[in-house]
């Protein structure tokens, strides 16, 4: 579905601004902040894990794609974004499993897991230019996302550090801080935390691994590093919360518990079950953790802003699941009374939520039910504030708009719904910012306005027939684009497929 025939008219019209500044009396340059993307070209992988997450070098016009299923990193030359060449891959058998990519200055930079995987991973760093390994630095267990710091003078990995199945070994979530001056690695863990555990649950941090510590449970997930380099945000999805990290001093400074969503007041409705035969968005005493994954930074007017996915995951191993459904519940029923049937599958029966939470007064009956993830983006400040989010607008919008995509044909409606997994922001010339978010179940890309960041505006809706599973999203902007354009790269991971956008204008 082509974002031209989804664009409303309100949004598809030409902002142009100049300025005047008062100190010297110059003009600015005109700044074209007109958006409209539409579907450029795909470029098939692989089959499903062959295409996770993408890194572009401005330099060399290589994108750079993690291929899973193959244990490669492929190489597409993209000069030609009419005919992209493909080239040799990198190949990462020797080292282990590669879990995302990331470009600066001409390097590459590869996070990749050991087998098995609670054994320390690594960082390797190629030359994008002839693709030679320069480098590679011993990580925490299960480098999960990589990147760089702006200023490409760091490489900072969240190395999720999961359990084994049997649930008998559980290595430390860590956060890895390269410093390429000196090729220093400092590996930052969460043990200075673990007297703080009571206070943090108490505002809505989980710690919930049989026999866990905190500095063991946490398990880092995703990056976003500030435009000025000095600080990054790590989200700790399982856990529901984010860590903040120092980059000067090298030190986690903080941990920000994200709280819980009310889905029980208007404008949180959702739909909660797969089985109701109808697609209807209603509140329901439901508080959702928001469990971020994929997060992104930028700084508007000169204040730092952190957008997040709100996807929300769960723990199901042999030696431990969490997972439980509501009709396997003993309710209290002065919450939850009997005669509102909420056990039924056709209302709340069906839902997908957690045994570690509700049940507060260990009497056996839950007081409070809490389901996975937020099905929304967030808009929080760089202390963990919240400071906006999307509601129910990803469900209202798709059911509206593409009403057999809703919640992946509304099979998953029980579970977390569209499953918002990637964001990420296009800045154009520092006058407009536009925010995209891929919903991993419904194989689209929800667009909004975020020029305001605490009133964003929906714009539409991007998608393209054979892509499923959208795993990362990366935005290129015109200046370092192959064809001058805006660029949407769109890495799906269950087609194995990257698919290319572009802003028109």
């Amino acid at each position: 579905m082509r974002f031209n025939k989804l664009l409303t008219s309100a949004v598809c019209i030409a902002a142009i601004f100049s300025c005047q500044n008062d100190d010297d009396n110059t003009t600015k340059i005109p700044v074209n902040t007109e958006v409209n993307f539409q579907y450029k070209t795909t470029i098939n992988v692989g089959g499903e894990g062959a295409s996770e997450i993408s890194a572009y070098d401005a330099i060399s016009k290589k994108l750079f794609t993690v291929n899973v299923e193959s244990n490669q990193i492929s190489v597409n030359n993209i000069s030609n974004l009419d005919s992209p060449v493909l080239e040799t891959p990198i190949d990462l058998s020797v080292y282990g499993a590669p879990n995302s990519v990331a470009v600066s200055n001409g390097k590459l930079a590869i996070a990749v897991e050991s087998d098995p995987k609670q054994n320390p991973g690594k960082i390797l760093v190629y030359n994008t230019s002839d693709n030679t390994l320069l480098n590679q630095y011993t990580v925490g267990a299960l480098p999960d996302m990589v990147t760089f710091s702006k200023d490409g003078k760091l490489i900072i990995s969240a190395n999720e550090g999961e359990p084994n199945d049997d649930y008998t070994i559980d290595p430390l979530g860590t956060i890895s801080v390269i410093d390429l001056s000196d090729d220093s690695i400092s590996i930052l863990d969460f043990t200075s935390f673990n007297s703080q555990e009571t206070a943090l649950e108490a505002q809505g941090f989980r710690v919930f691994g049989p026999g866990a510590t905190l500095a063991q449970d946490v398990e880092p997930e995703y990056i976003a590093v500030s435009e000025d380099s000095n600080t990054a945000w790590v989200s700790l999805q399982e856990n529901n919360g984010v860590a903040k990290v120092n980059l000067t001093s090298k030190t986690i400074e903080g941990i920000y518990p994200l709280g819980f969503k009310d889905h029980n007041i208007a404008g949180n409705e959702m739909d909660a079950s797969d089985k109701d035969g109808v697609t209807e968005l209603k509140n329901w005493p439901v508080l959702g953790m928001y469990q971020p994954d994929a997060i992104t930074s930028v700084n508007i007017g000169g204040i730092d802003y952190l957008f997040s996915a709100n996807e929300g995951d769960s723990r199901d191993y042999d030696g431990f699941s969490e997972e439980e459904r509501v009709e396997d519940f003993t309710l209290d029923e002065t919450i939850y009374p009997s005669s509102n049937n909420f056990q039924n599958e056709v209302n709340l029966g069906r839902l997908k939520t957690t045994s570690t939470l509700g049940d507060t007064n260990n009497d056996g009956e839950v007081e409070q039910i809490y389901s996975y993830g937020a099905r929304s983006f967030s808009v929080w400040s760089g202390s963990g504030s919240l400071l906006y989010d999307s509601g129910n607008s990803i469900a209202k919008e798709t059911l509206s708009i593409t009403p057999t995509r809703f919640n992946d044909e509304d099979g998953r409606s029980d579970d977390k719904g569209a499953e918002p997994e990637a964001v990420e922001i296009l800045n154009i010339g520092n006058e407009r910012y536009i925010l995209f978010v891929g919903l991993e179940r419904n194989d689209q890309v929800m667009v909004y306005d975020v020029t305001n960041p605490t009133a964003p505006k929906y714009m539409a809706i991007l998608s393209h027939n054979g892509d499923e599973a959208p795993e990362g999203l990366l935005v290129i902007p015109a200046a370092d684009s192959p064809n001058g354009r805006d660029l949407l790269v769109v890495s799906n991971e269950d087609s194995g497929t990257v698919s290319f956008y572009e802003n028109i204008q």
